[in-house]
């Protein structure tokens, strides 16, 4: 046919002789004026540009969207393209009806649908160029368009067109949203002034967008960019080349932040208990009764309104979204139904005579007629999907947004809470760090995670209401049977997932309690090779595995059920339905009805599989807001005291400052302490002006209502030394903490001193301004008091933030603070110096290092008052004396600083200006020193004979190596030679090595990008080969199954259309089909079941095979393993990676293939069906390959962000927990809110961003699907015509709307994957560990049992060392020990003589020389034999928890008389008789319940048990007390009498009476005599050694 504009089948079409307006093709034509003039005026401005400096404001993002209706105008542009399209194809359906073509029917709305695309591109380019004068165009566009259309819809009204006729609603249509978009610009005019006005609007972009910092655009940038996620594209992509940072998410956008979202939470929960309190007092009024009134105070605000009054807008709108999501989910099955019933029907159409249509000479058809054509049923499916799938992601998003902003909310709630938690709360257990860690980590989450699901709640049932309605609708009763099987098979889901949530946490238990057997063998390693005891310990870990993992097949059984009824209650309802509808229904089952039912079907599963999850997480939440509420209700630090002004300090200082919370900018940095730090202590003028602290009358407690200490009148004179002495729980660190107000008064003052004015205005100076305009030291805040607690907190920082503690850094200041605690030998040991981080994640410091950096926090801070309570107790004697020496005498007393010491070192007393003694919680005597020395004579005496057994100590302190040297001595050895630790590091290490060798950016990209295949392939091996096969094979063969039904279903429908369409059943016909439909289908099912039992219990032994083989490797390894690997490293392995591979990759693994072979089995049906589709699929494959490549890196870097940014936060909240005392003292609340802000905020932003790239990803995977739909309509429709039956167009069309669920979890599984087998990786790298050499040249039946029988040593020319890549640390040694001899040896740090020790029991590589024992060269013993006949008694005592019988006799072989022996012995029997349970008395983990003498003669009652004639002790006196010492060596020459015993000494003084010393220097023998006669030569080494030492 010719192409002609108003066709050429009739004469008048050209014809105006009944008016211009009159002829219909010219109306069609002045409807192109409006388009054709837009695209005139706009496309000169958009393609040539109007240059780029029209722009007066200077923002970094083109994102600024300021024009009012703004939102509303992409919405109605939107719409004006959708009905655009109509107009299109009710144009091109017309055009068909019609002899020639009549371009005028679709060519106008076709040029309608290009202006209306230019239009939005235009207004987009003029908006974010702020050049709003270019919008007129836009404006006569509007008019132009309307009044076209007017004209139009007047000429069709008088005509008789009428709503019957779908061109004429259309029109009507265009009328309306052409006229609200005129009125959308008038708008813009009437608000910016741009035109017909002398003074334009000028407009500020918002603060975040003038922030640079300011990364996360979703607020800001236009609806179709907010619905695409187009803004992440340059993040996404960028990540491909270079790792995404920190740095490159930046901040948060204000309105997300948590500041905001808390203020926010909390006006909403303030409003509630107003309004509690209110309906409180006036029901009391109301009532006389008391008791009623009692119950109505007990009342609490409600956290569900604060909650909703705060955050439920963006609910309903996620609640919207979702419901037209779900709705439009149905116009899937319902264009199926359209399509395969018109396909149907093609051949009985007639072509009717629609004469009676024609108007203006052209044909007018209605509603139905344009949707009876299939292939504009294929479009409104394709556009149907694309919304749905908007719509879908737009809900998840704002849920998650949502939930993310209230999680945000409730952290900063739940910490402002915990720096007002009353300490007795904490201390009395009502309040306990695991609660608050649970309250962080656990019920916020809840919450959030109850929010993301929330829309469900109401969304889901519509949606099942929807789908049976529909069902009914199609098949009759017998849909119902099939959903009535979905409906009753529901609770047994509900059920699984309940069992699922006990089963998770009876595993957790299993693996704490693993992993806490683990860690105790980790950290007695040493010691168990020592003692050959490693088998025994690792078959104790291997049981408790054993229990866990029976846990976890539970575990793994619920799952794949949970799997199976996912998979098979579609199957069962499709075989309940279709079989009723066989041998039931009066009508044959069609094409049609079938795969629409079946598209239903699949639809209805899935909400009824996520109801379980959503109302588990419900009651969950529910029990976590009750938790909260009554958290928040918990008892609050006492504000009546002195502390009145203290509380305004809260997260809503920031309020009082600001009209808005926008302005808390970037500029600020969130600076709260600099908005408002109020004054700490109400200030009152005291009687005497030199006192800086009084209490008057004091009567304190912890919380219950007998009072902890009692009639306290006291005062700490200003500028002097206070010391508080007397017993062990007389209450001296209870009255500090009353004088800071941390104890509940009962009654009583506490008054503390006036600040003079000038230092008062200082204050309020910086204060106010944020900076110290003076800088000058002496100013000081009295508002704070510089605290050192008795157990030492440090916070997860480096060295220097613990001790300059938030306060500016002064370098000659900072020096002198670690002088005075001798902290610089310690700092020059950590690797990076006093930037080395330490606390929970760093380094681990021994306990009188960290006491000395708490101490040097209070000496560094310029305070007027310093509470130091018991800051001796972790130091020897030296440091003692050098603290109070240089630190408090010396640095704080001459800067006149007031100081209050609590002590029990009485040596001290006599530098005290003020004594405050106490007794059982009052005070005893105050005074100076003289005025008690002259009125308690008695109480003078007693400190007297205590200092003389002080001074005793000090003595034989003195004597020994410090407890500092050993402390120092145990920090070298954790990083001794760390150099070494390079090839057994972490995989990612090695990864940025190369990295760094590699400068090309292609090798880097091509190696983030690949999949670990390798890794895969280890993790299936580990399964076993038998059950991967039975896995790929059950897999492949379900998947066929469910294939094979769905065609089956077609080859029957299809069969029963060929014959007349209604007519009656004949029992043959489907005689022979529903017998193998239902062995299909049975199959099917049990094919399921096989599968989903079969991929568990693959990954499960796959988990157990690799911890088992990672834990022989581990606790066979040499011990150089590990002195190089740090323990942390090694633990991860056992925890986190072990939890991962245990219940986090087989749920991954079976949806990922699941997912995939759902895909490759749809994308097959499809191109069976239609052979001509796969020339469309090869450019989605392309698209698709490289969205999965950019989205997996780019998630990979976010998901690690995410994890490394939730650490710091949930160790900040916990460090504050414990730190509680400490902050409120140094007055930091403001600053510690300040930082977990901060760290909030970046989480937040990392989960964000991780949200924003799974929906940038799902979107874009969601439009692949919607085209593939499309092409397997458009191409199933065209082969029709062909022959193609219409069940297989059914087929065809359901699978392929498979695919648009299924593509996007193909991507997200493959990348979680790829995170996960990450921790396969790392466990992988540590089997590849060379194990020591257990075996030995000599056979165990070579060895006589009794052997060493003498305890003879001989050591010939021997040379050692830690590593073949070391250099020696022995260097030929030759001696020779007699049966029996006491041996010593002696020499300084470093030369050789604990190495000599681990060389007696081969820990070491002898690689020169050898060592004999009673004839045998122990090289060639197997270690098990050479370890288990030799004993020894090392340095550290370790002792593991169990039973004291335990202890002493793991390997159970010796009698209870033999035990009680040996301890009686090492002077413990009397002691362990008097515990409950005698040799069964519980053990804690390492041996706390017991002192540090007691576990070290404990360790020698373990190697007396043993019964070996060689006996090491390697400085085993090193940390104990004099009198343990005296016992140990007591017991050694007594017990040990008949054995060798070799003494590796740390005290000189110890081996004085050795039969024989060795003296070694830098790893050679350098002397070998008597003692005697060695210190009878004056220039020998020992002689030097022995004098040194004294």
């Amino acid at each position: 046919m010719s192409l002609s504009f108003c066709g050429n089948d009739l004469k008048n079409s050209y014809s105006v002789e009944k008016g211009v307006l009159n002829n219909g093709c010219f109306v069609d034509a002045l409807n192109l004026v409006p388009h054709v003039f837009l695209l005139f005026i706009t496309f000169p401005i958009l393609f040539i540009g109007w240059g780029s400096q029209s722009s007066k404001v200077q923002i970094h993002h083109n994102t600024w969207l300021h024009f009012p209706g703004h939102n509303m105008r992409w919405i109605l542009t939107f719409m004006l393209l959708f009905v655009h399209v109509c107009e299109i194809a009710e144009g091109i359906v017309s055009n068909t009806e019609m002899k020639s073509n009549h371009l005028h029917l679709f060519l106008p709305a076709f040029m309608g649908f290009i202006a209306a695309t230019t239009s939005v591109v235009y207004y987009h380019n003029i908006e974010t160029a702020n050049f709003p004068k270019l919008l007129l165009a836009l404006f006569i566009y509007w008019v132009l368009a309307f009044i076209t259309k007017i004209i139009k819809l007047w000429k069709f009204a008088e005509e008789g067109v009428g709503v019957e006729h779908l061109r004429f609603c259309i029109t009507a249509l265009l009328v309306v949203l052409y006229g609200l978009l005129m009125a959308v610009e008038i708008n813009v005019i009437r608000v910016r002034k741009y035109v017909f006005f002398t003074t334009p609007q000028r407009v500020k972009p918002p603060e975040d967008l003038q922030d640079l910092g300011v990364r996360f655009l979703q607020p800001f940038v236009n609806l179709l960019s907010k619905a695409t996620y187009w803004w992440m594209n340059p993040l996404i992509i960028g990540a491909h080349k270079r790792p995404i940072e920190l740095k490159k998410i930046g901040k948060l956008p204000i309105a997300m932040r948590s500041l905001t979202n808390y203020l926010r939470l909390k006006d909403a929960y303030e409003e509630q208990r107003v309004r509690v309190r209110r309906c409180t007092l006036r029901r009391c009024v109301d009532q006389v009764d008391h008791q009623q009134h009692a119950e109505d105070l007990d009342r609490t605000p409600s956290i569900w309104r604060s909650m909703y009054r705060a955050f439920g807008r963006p609910i309903l709108l996620s609640s919207t979204f979702r419901y037209m999501a779900d709705l439009l989910g149905f116009a899937g099955p319902l264009c199926i139904f359209g399509i395969v019933k018109h396909l149907d029907n093609k051949t009985e159409e007639v072509k009717m005579n629609k004469t009676e249509d024609l108007h203006f000479g052209v044909y007018f058809m209605s509603s139905m007629e344009l949707l009876q054509n299939t292939y504009v049923l294929a479009v409104l499916l394709f556009l149907a999907l694309v919304l749905q799938r908007t719509f879908l992601q737009a809900s998840y998003y704002v849920t998650i947004e949502t939930g993310i902003n209230l999680r945000g909310a409730l952290l900063a709630m739940i910490y402002n809470k915990i720096l007002r938690l009353s300490t007795s709360n904490m201390s009395m257990g009502e309040m306990t760090l695991g609660q608050i860690n649970n309250l962080v980590a656990i019920e916020t989450n809840q919450l959030m995670w109850f929010l993301f699901l929330c829309p469900n709640l109401w969304a889901m049932p519509v949606q099942i209401i929807m789908g049976v309605i529909l069902l009914h609708y199609l098949l009759g009763y017998s849909a119902l049977i099939g959903a009535s099987v979905i409906v009753l098979l529901a609770p047994f889901q509900y059920l699984i997932a309940t069992k699922l949530a006990d089963t998770q946490k009876s595993t957790l238990d299993y693996s704490t309690d693993r992993l806490k057997k683990t860690t105790e063998i980790l950290k007695g390693i040493k010691l168990l090779k020592l003692y050959a005891w490693e088998n025994i310990f690792c078959d104790s870990v291997l049981e408790t595995r054993g229990k866990e993992l029976t846990s976890l097949r539970t575990f793994a059984f619920y799952t794949s059920m949970s799997i199976f009824m996912n998979a098979a209650i579609p199957i069962a309802a499709v075989l309940a339905t279709f079989v009723t509808h066989a041998y039931f229904s009066e009508f044959r089952l069609r094409p049609a009805e079938a795969f629409a039912s079946l598209a239903l079907f699949h639809i209805l599963v899935t909400p009824l599989f996520l109801l379980s999850t959503v109302v588990r997480f419900a009651v969950k939440a529910v029990v976590s807001v009750q938790k909260l509420g009554e958290f928040l209700q918990s008892e609050e630090i006492g504000e009546d005291s002195w502390r009145n002004g203290d509380m305004s300090v809260s997260l809503d200082s920031c309020k009082k400052h600001t009209v808005t919370t926008k302005a808390i900018n970037r500029k600020q940095r969130y600076k709260m302490d600099s908005y408002e730090q109020p004054m700490r202590r109400q200030l009152r003028p005291s009687e005497t002006e030199d006192v800086a602290v009084k209490v008057s009358d004091g009567y304190f407690t912890w919380g219950t209502n007998t009072s902890t200490l009692s009639d306290i009148n006291i005062r700490v004179p200003t500028g002097q030394l206070t010391m508080i002495v007397g017993q062990v729980g007389c209450g001296k660190s209870s009255l500090l903490l009353a004088m800071l107000g941390e104890m509940q008064t009962l009654s009583g003052k506490v008054y503390w001193s006036k600040v003079p004015d000038c230092e008062m205005l200082h204050d309020v100076y910086i204060r106010e301004y944020g900076t110290d305009f003076s800088q000058e030291e002496q100013s000081k805040n009295r508002y704070s008091v510089a605290y050192a607690t008795q157990k030492s907190w440090l916070l997860n920082a480096t060295v220097e933030d613990n001790i300059t503690f938030g306060s500016p850094f002064n370098k000659q200041r900072y020096k002198a603070v670690i002088d005075a605690c001798s902290l610089q030998p310690d700092i020059d040991l950590l690797p990076f110096g006093d930037q080395t981080e330490i606390g929970e994640r760093g380094i681990n410091l021994s306990g009188g290092q960290r006491q000395r950096i708490c101490v040097a926090r209070a000496l560094y801070q310029n305070t007027n008052i310093v509470f130091l309570d018991d800051p001796f107790s972790a130091l020897d004697i030296h440091l003692s004396d050098h603290l109070m020496q240089e630190g408090i005498l010396k640095f704080l007393q001459d800067d006149k600083r007031t100081v209050v010491l609590v002590t029990h070192k009485l040596q001290y007393l006599i530098h005290a200006d003020w004594i405050i003694a106490m007794k059982d919680g009052s005070v005893l005597r105050e005074g100076t020193l003289k005025d008690i020395q002259t009125h308690d004579v008695e109480l003078y005496e007693h400190w007297k004979t205590l200092m003389n057994r002080q001074d005793q100590e000090l003595e034989k302190d003195t004597e020994i190596e410090s407890q500092t040297t050993l402390e120092r001595k145990t920090l070298r050895r954790a990083f001794y030679s760390r150099e070494a630790k390079t090839h057994i590091d972490d995989e990612d290490e090695e990864e940025q090595e190369e990295e760094d060798e590699e400068d090309s950016l292609s090798t880097t990209t091509s190696r983030r990008s690949k999949i670990p295949w390798k890794v895969c392939w280890r993790y299936l091996s580990s399964g076993g080969f038998l059950l991967v096969f039975v896995v790929v094979t059950s897999k492949l063969a379900k998947h066929s199954v469910m294939v094979a039904i769905d065609y089956w279903l077609a080859a029957w429908t299809s069969s029963n259309f060929n014959t007349m369409e209604h007519k009656p059943i004949i029992n043959s016909d489907h005689q022979s089909y529903v017998p193998v439909f239902i062995i299909l289908c049975a199959a099917g099912i049990v094919l399921c079941l096989i599968t989903s039992l079969t991929v568990e219990f693959l990954g499960l032994t796959a988990a157990s095979n690799l911890h088992h083989n990672l834990l022989n490797k581990i606790i066979h390894a040499p011990l150089r393993f590990f002195d190089i690997t740090p323990l942390g490293q090694i633990l991860n392995r056992f925890s986190a990676d072990t939890n991962i591979i245990d219940q986090h990759i087989p749920s991954t693994l079976e949806s990922l293939t699941r997912s995939t072979l759902l895909c490759l089995s749809a994308i097959g049906v499809v191109a069976f069906v239609t052979p001509a589709s796969l020339i469309a699929l090869v450019p989605l494959a392309v698209a698709f390959y490289f969205i999965q490549k950019y989205f997996r890196v780019a998630s990979r870097d976010l998901q690690d962000l995410d994890d490394s940014t939730q650490l710091p936060l949930l160790c900040h909240f916990s460090e504050t927990a414990e730190g509680l005392t400490t902050i409120r003292a140094f007055r930091h609340e403001a600053r510690f809110k300040q930082r977990m802000l901060e760290l909030t905020d970046t989480n937040n932003t990392a989960y964000l961003f991780l949200s924003a790239a799974n929906r940038w990803l799902e979107v874009r995977t969601d439009y692949l699907g919607a085209v593939i739909v499309l092409t397997a309509a458009v191409a199933a429709i065209w082969m029709s015509f062909y022959g193609l039956q219409s069940g297989l167009v059914g087929l065809g069309l359901t699978y392929a709307l498979t695919v648009t669920n299924y593509l996007n979890w193909v991507v997200r599984n493959l990348a979680d994957l790829e995170v996960q087998m990450a921790a396969v990786k790392k466990v992988d790298s540590f089997l590849s560990t060379e194990s020591e050499n257990y075996e030995g040249s000599l056979d165990v039946s070579q060895v006589p049992e009794d052997w060493p029988q003498h305890g003879e040593i001989k050591i010939q020319d021997l040379c050692v060392r830690y590593d073949p890549m070391l250099k020696p640390v022995l260097k030929h040694v030759n001696a020779f020990i007699n049966p029996g001899q006491k041996v010593g040896i002696c020499g300084r740090t470093g030369s050789g003589k604990s190495s000599l020790s681990l060389a007696f029991f081969n820990m070491v590589d002898v690689f020169h020389g050898k060592i004999i024992i009673d004839g045998i060269d122990i090289c060639k013993l197997p270690l098990q034999t050479l370890r288990s006949r030799l004993s020894i008694i090392l340095q550290d005592p370790v002792l593991f928890s169990g039973s004291i019988r335990f202890n002493l006799d793991p390997e159970r072989t010796c009698t209870d008389d033999r035990l009680w022996e040996a301890l009686e012995i090492a002077q413990l029997k009397n002691m362990v008789r008097s515990l409950p349970g005698g040799l069964d008395a519980v053990v804690t983990e390492g041996g706390e319940n017991f002192s540090v003498g007691q576990r070290q003669l404990f360790c020698l009652a373990r190697a007396f048990v043993r019964k070996s004639s060689i006996l090491i002790m390697d400085e085993a006196t090193a940390s104990i007390d004099m009198a343990t010492e005296n016992i140990l060596q007591k017991v050694v020459m007594t017990a040990f009498a008949d054995r060798t015993v070799v003494t590796i000494a740390h005290l000189v003084s110890s081996i004085l009476e050795a039969e024989q010393v060795l003296v070694f220097s830098s790893g050679i023998l350098v002397e070998c005599d008597s003692a005697a006669n060695l210190l009878a030569q004056e220039d020998s080494l020992f002689s030097v050694l022995v004098r040194t030492h004294k």
